[in-house]
């Protein structure tokens, strides 16, 4: 058993009070369990109660999660952590979302599949110090020694004298006893609840239709509003006649405002594409939709600009640039700019003598292109901000972040700031940027009374913060024998370059090399579910099997040498990756998918994998042709996330990813003619359609006893890759440019 500290310079993380009517509320802060011997000067504020666990006289625990909820299943797997130390039985637990408090809670936020990663030992503790006191307080009300005093499913036990009582009965007297020093936590071993599949606590609501979501918030004397921007990147407003919309049944208001005050030093997460915009308040939706289209504009040119940005510790200077872009202007800019020297990001041995004396050179230049996110719950806030108040609720990813917006922008403290969090309907990222909630503030003030902010689907898709375009060339030298003696990456993109220089295949050639750069735009882009690994490991994954075809050899068996030689004898110092648990996830894929039986006929296979976000993913795709189009009849996924919290849960988010990462490399595209999006809804922008989803997805994990790692995102990047390697099996063409569709000439 692990002995965890409660405790650091004699201030303890976890505080126990006694509840009204009998029961103990334990508060722990997040950062309870942590080795903290290293830090000379803690701050106080770090010491304070930010999650809390109430037992009630009755044996019910309550359990408050504070993360936000957007399907990746927090709510329920956080609080099965607790439950777990705490020894109680599932069913007598209650979970409810804990209100958003950034002075309580540490990073309350979602996002960088880090949620269950960075809660798992403070959750543990916190349950592990709960349940130490009830027995303490049981020992002491028996007067036996408390090392006697055992626990299971919610009930103390004296098995010699054969007395037992339910945590209910000794709650109240556990609330009086001083928080341990140290608690111990349990063997993985000995786990009854981690491990174990349990229902989404939220399920039984989301399929009764009861109110999560924030379409489903009801304020009264509520005003509907929805906002209008430039139809182009590179415009803004010059002027609006709103004339006719004004006269219309139902409408209040319409007038100009600016999301973000001049001068602004934003965060972030503040990605603000149109500084101006147009607001149209009324009654109802339907009666405010028909007057935003009544409504005649007349955009002007936007100028250059630059914009400090601060956040994560460092802040940069962020240039803008004027003009109208179109896709084609990328794509030459992309080739140009890939033509030339990059940026050098890691060098090892001397690659340009390798390539020099090369005997052949494998080389592939891959593309894709902005990604909408597209999340199914369209955007929707409410704010109702008074002189010394603000009120708002709506689906939001980083909380913490938007409220300093939010008092910045208001002039507001951040304790007169009450943000509510509803359950959000997707947000792959796209829900971090929360700008909609500065805009229904303001237009709330200017109102005198509370706001829905509505977007369309059009508003959503039109508005920017895209998964940006990429350009990657690869190319491996061989040598006489077809050993790879070197191995080069050039990589950028619009306006960011996806490059994780220091991942595998870095680390396991003695010749390597890694360029980057970037182009500058005025099409904003933001974090979209696995960044940049979303694009730079299909990419990779292909090549990889381009090389291994190029040397006569077998891709999976490629990879676990290159993996070996990376274990045995690295190259450079700063490979970011486990060969061990990269390789484990490959030989784990292999043999459930019966890779090395090879293929029944007519059945062509893929295979990828990839690290990021903590955690490994390998998959195994298998795909056939029917009337011309590809059919994809299994995919075999292999995870290494390290002890599995909740096994359905996981395997829910292993299937989404992989439906997902399906169908934007198949479909997903957003392009641009003259600033103006080339799609604004779903009958033009491409995704998914149900009978194009894998016919079966299995999903196995690893298993080992290594804390928890990231889930949300590692199994989206390498399909990919697989799906890549599957379709030039069975069609004999590579498909280097996203999305693959166009270029296989499939049917809509």
């Amino acid at each position: 058993m692990a002995l965890i500290e409660t405790t650091h310079n004699r201030r303890s993380f976890l505080k126990v009070s006694a509840l009204a009517g009998g029961g103990m509320m334990l508060g722990f802060n997040w950062l309870a369990g942590l080795d903290l011997a290293a830090l000379d000067d803690v701050p106080e504020s770090w010491f304070e109660p930010n999650g809390y666990v109430r037992i009630g006289a009755d044996g019910r625990v309550t359990i408050l999660s504070p993360n936000p909820e957007f399907g990746q299943n927090v709510k329920t797997s956080m609080p099965m952590i607790v439950a777990e130390e705490l020894d109680v039985d599932w069913k007598q637990v209650v979970v409810e979302q804990a209100p958003f408090n950034s002075t309580l809670y540490a990073r309350q936020f979602t996002g960088g599949s880090q949620g269950i990663r960075r809660g798992w030992q403070g959750l543990r503790t916190a349950g592990a110090t709960a349940r130490q006191m009830l027995r303490q307080a049981a020992a002491q009300a028996w007067r036996v020694p408390v090392d006697e005093v055992t626990t299971k499913e919610g009930v103390l036990y004296h098995r010699s004298s054969g007395r037992s009582a339910g945590y209910g009965a000794m709650a109240s007297a556990a609330a009086t006893i001083p928080v341990p020093e140290a608690v111990e936590l349990k063997e993985v071993k000995h786990f009854t609840i981690i491990g174990t599949s349990q229902k989404n606590v939220d399920g039984p609501e989301i399929v009764t239709g009861q109110p999560l979501f924030t379409m489903d918030e009801r304020w009264e004397g509520t005003l509907v509003a929805m906002i209008a921007h430039p139809a182009a990147f590179g415009m803004k407003l010059k002027a609006v006649d709103d004339t006719a919309a004004r006269s219309m049944p139902g409408i209040k208001d319409i007038f100009t405002f600016k999301t973000f005050e001049d001068g602004y030093e934003r965060n972030f997460f503040d990605t603000n594409t149109f500084p101006e915009l147009v607001a149209v308040v009324g009654n109802t939706t339907w009666e405010v939709m028909n007057a935003k289209r009544a409504l005649r504009f007349e955009w002007e040119p936007a100028a250059d600009r630059t914009e400090v940005v601060g956040g994560f510790g460092r802040t940069q200077t962020v240039h803008i640039p004027a003009g109208r872009e179109s896709t084609a202007d990328h794509t030459a800019r992309m080739a140009e700019m890939a033509a030339k020297p990059g940026t050098v990001v890691r060098r090892d041995g001397d690659p340009e003598a390798a390539f020099a004396r090369a005997a052949k050179i494998v080389e592939r230049t891959y593309t894709a292109p902005f990604l909408a996110h597209n999340p199914m719950e369209p955007i929707c806030c409410f704010a109702h901000v008074t002189n010394d108040k603000a009120e708002l609720a709506g689906p939001v990813q980083a909380p913490e972040f938007i409220e300093q917006t939010l008092s910045a922008r208001l002039g507001l403290p951040l304790e007169k700031i009450d943000i509510t969090l509803t359950r959000m309907g997707g947000g792959f990222g796209r829900r971090a940027y929360s700008h909609y909630l500065v805009e229904a503030a303001v237009i709330s003030r200017r109102m005198k009374a509370p706001v829905k902010l509505m977007y369309t689907r059009e508003d959503d898709m039109t508005f920017g913060i895209y998964r940006p375009t990429y350009h990657a060339t690869y190319r491996a030298a061989l040598d006489a024998d077809n050993n790879l003696i070197a191995f080069h990456v050039k990589a950028g993109g619009i306006p960011e370059s996806p490059l994780h220089a220091d991942r595998f295949p870095a680390g396991a050639v003695d010749n390597y090399l890694a360029e980057e750069w970037s182009v500058n735009s005025n099409i904003t882009i933001g974090a979209f579910r696995a960044p940049r690994s979303n694009f730079i490991a299909g990419v990779e994954q292909a090549f990889l099997d381009e090389v291994a075809e190029a040397m006569g050899k077998d891709p999976i068996a490629f990879r676990l040498e290159l993996l070996n030689r990376a274990k045995t004898r690295p190259v450079g110092e700063r490979n970011d990756y486990d060969a061990d648990r990269f390789a484990g996830v490959l030989e784990l894929v292999r043999e459930k998918s019966g890779w090395d039986k090879g293929a029944a006929p007519g059945v062509h296979r893929g295979v990828s994998a990839y690290f990021c976000h903590n955690s490994y993913a390998a998959h195994v795709l298998d795909v056939t042709v029917q009337n011309g189009a590809p059919v994809i009849q299994r995919v075999c996924c292999a995870l290494d996330c390290g002890i599995v919290v909740n096994p359905d849960a996981a395997m829910n988010m292993a299937e989404g990813a992989i439906v997902d990462g399906v169908g934007n490399a198949m479909y997903g595209s957003m392009t641009f003619e003259n600033g103006v999006p080339a799609h604004t809804n779903f009958d033009t922008y491409r995704t998914i359609r149900h009978s194009e989803a894998p016919k079966a997805i299995d999903v196995h994990f690893v298993k080992n006893e290594i804390d928890p790692t990231g889930l949300g995102e590692p199994p989206f990047p390498p399909i990919f890759g697989a799906l890549a390697n599957a379709l030039y099996r069975a069609t004999g063409k590579r498909v280097p440019v996203q999305p693959f569709a166009p270029q296989l000439q499939l049917r809509a």
